[in-house]
C-alpha cells in the first residue's frame, strides 16, 4: 500500500520506507520507469543494518497520481515532502539512471536538508555546453528523446504519448516485456546481470508497480529531461559521487564526465567492464561512501560487473574509454 504523504501544494505522493527506524535515513530514487519498489536489491537492509531506506514514487508512477508539467528541480520539494511526513531532518539521496538527475536537484537545492548524494549512471542537463547529449545512445533512446522534443516544439505532439502509452499496456499485461525489449540493446556486460535472479525481480517489481495505473510518469520523466532543469548543477556544493560502467551501452558515460568537470568536488567512479545494470550492484559501496565520506567507495573500489567487489574501477574522469549509450525512457 505504501505510506500516503500529502504535499505542501496538496498533491499525493506515495513513499516507503524499511531497514532501521533509527538509522541514518537514505532516500533511493528510482529509475525511468520505475517505482518506490524495486529501487534495491532483496536482502539489502538485513547487510546494511544502520540505514533507514526511504523511497517514493515520481508523481505519474505507482501510487502518485501524475502532475503534468513537473521538472527536474520539483523532485527536491516532493523529497522535502517525504522527509517531513517521515519526520526526518537530514538525509542522503542515492539516485540510479533516470533518478540520477532528480537526487542532483535534491542535491542543489536542499544544501540544508541534503548531507550527500550519489548519482548512478546518471544524465546530464539537456542544455550541456559542449556534451554530444545524443552521442552513441541507443537507438530506441534516440527516438524517445527526439519525441519528447518534439512534444515540447510543437513538431510531433502526440508521438510521445502514442508510444508510451503501447509500450505501457504492454507491460502491464506482461512486466517481463520490458526486459525482452531490452534484450536487443544489452551488451555482453548486461546481460548476466538482468538474467541475475535478484536483479531481475526487484526490475520487475518496479515496472509492475510503476506502470499499473498509467504511462504518465514515464512520459514525465521523458519531458523533464530533455527541458531545462531548473537549477544549476555548478552550484551544488554537497558531497557528490558519480558512479558510472565504462561499458554502459545505454547511458552516455558522456554524461558523467561531464557533470564531473562542472560539479565542484564531484568523485567520479568509472568501472571498466560494467555496462548500465552493473548500477544494481553498486549501492552497496555507495552506502559505504555515505558512511564515510572520506575516500572512494569501499577499500578495493566500486563493485565489479559480476556483483562482487571488484578492484578495477577508476576513480577520477581518466578512465579507459568506453562506449556512450543512454537508455531514454528505459533505464
Amino acid at each position: 500500500m505504501g505510506i500516503p504523504v500529502r504535499t505542501d501544494d496538496g498533491r499525493l505522493l506515495v513513499a516507503e520506507e524499511w531497514g532501521d527506524p533509527a538509522g541514518t535515513p537514505v532516500l533511493l530514487l528510482h529509475g525511468t520507469p520505475g517505482s518506490r519498489l524495486g529501487t534495491a536489491l532483496p536482502g539489502l537492509a538485513a547487510r546494511h543494518p544502520g540505514v533507514r531506506f526511504l523511497s517514493y514514487d515520481r508523481p505519474g508512477y505507482g501510487g502518485s497520481p501524475p502532475s503534468p508539467g513537473r521538472r527536474v528541480a520539483d523532485a527536491a520539494r516532493d523529497a522535502t515532502a517525504v522527509a517531513d511526513a517521515l519526520g526526518i531532518d537530514r538525509f542522503a539521496v542515492v539516485g540510479r539512471s533516470g533518478g540520477g538527475p532528480h537526487a542532483l536537484a535534491c542535491a542543489a537545492l536542499l544544501p540544508d536538508r541534503v548531507r550527500a548524494a550519489a548519482v548512478l549512471v546518471g544524465l546530464a542537463p539537456p542544455d550541456a555546453a559542449g556534451l554530444d547529449w545524443h552521442a552513441r545512445m541507443t537507438p530506441f533512446n534516440v527516438r524517445v528523446y527526439g519525441l519528447a522534443r518534439g512534444r515540447l516544439d510543437g513538431s510531433d505532439p502526440g508521438g510521445l504519448d502514442r508510444d508510451l502509452t503501447a509500450r505501457a499496456a504492454a507491460v502491464r499485461r506482461d512486466p517481463e516485456q520490458l526486459l525482452e525489449d531490452l534484450r536487443a540493446d544489452l551488451s555482453p556486460y548486461d546481460r548476466p546481470v538482468v538474467e541475475d535472479p535478484r536483479v531481475r525481480t526487484a526490475l520487475l517489481r518496479s515496472y509492475r508497480e510503476a506502470l499499473r495505473v498509467s504511462h504518465l510518469g514515464w512520459l514525465d520523466d521523458c519531458l523533464a529531461f530533455v527541458r531545462p532543469w531548473g537549477f544549476d548543477v555548478s552550484r551544488v556544493t554537497v558531497p557528490v559521487l558519480l558512479w558510472h560502467g565504462l561499458d554502459d551501452a545505454f547511458s552516455p558515460v558522456g554524461h558523467t564526465r561531464w557533470l564531473a568537470d562542472r560539479i565542484p568536488g564531484a568523485r567520479a567512479v568509472l568501472v571498466p567492464g560494467a555496462g548500465h545494470f552493473a548500477a544494481q550492484y553498486a549501492l552497496p559501496e555507495v552506502l559505504r561512501w555515505l558512511d564515510g565520506l572520506d575516500g572512494p567507495p569501499g577499500p578495493d573500489g566500486p563493485p565489479g560487473p559480476d556483483g562482487t567487489d571488484g578492484t578495477d574501477g577508476t576513480d577520477g574522469t581518466d578512465g579507459t574509454d568506453g562506449t556512450d549509450g543512454q537508455a531514454a525512457g528505459r533505464r
